[in-house]
């Protein structure tokens, strides 16, 4: 099974007039952002991979599925764990 990492992560936001976030653009990592093509849904959900427990996003980023969730005010994602790193 792979081994995903919590990884928070920068994410550029806009409001509606309703005060409802959108995602609209994720920072990887430095010079690596990706613009935020869709929200496909958005409920309360537990991080089964990594723990935690938010909002999650179900968002379209260049053609795939992803999930981006919003805890106690900072953004995650079950990033892949990159080899030797623990």
């Amino acid at each position: 099974m792979e081994q995903r990492e919590k990884r928070y992560v920068p994410v550029i936001v806009r409001f509606d007039t309703d005060g409802k976030m959108r995602p609209m653009e994720i920072e990887f990592s430095e010079g690596q952002t990706f613009p935020v093509d869709k929200i496909l849904d958005v409920r309360r959900a537990a991080c089964q991979s990594v723990g935690g427990v938010g909002d999650r996003y179900t968002c379209r980023i260049q053609g795939k599925e992803s999930y981006l969730w919003f805890e106690k005010g900072r953004w995650f994602v079950a990033a892949k764990q990159v080899q030797g790193k623990s």
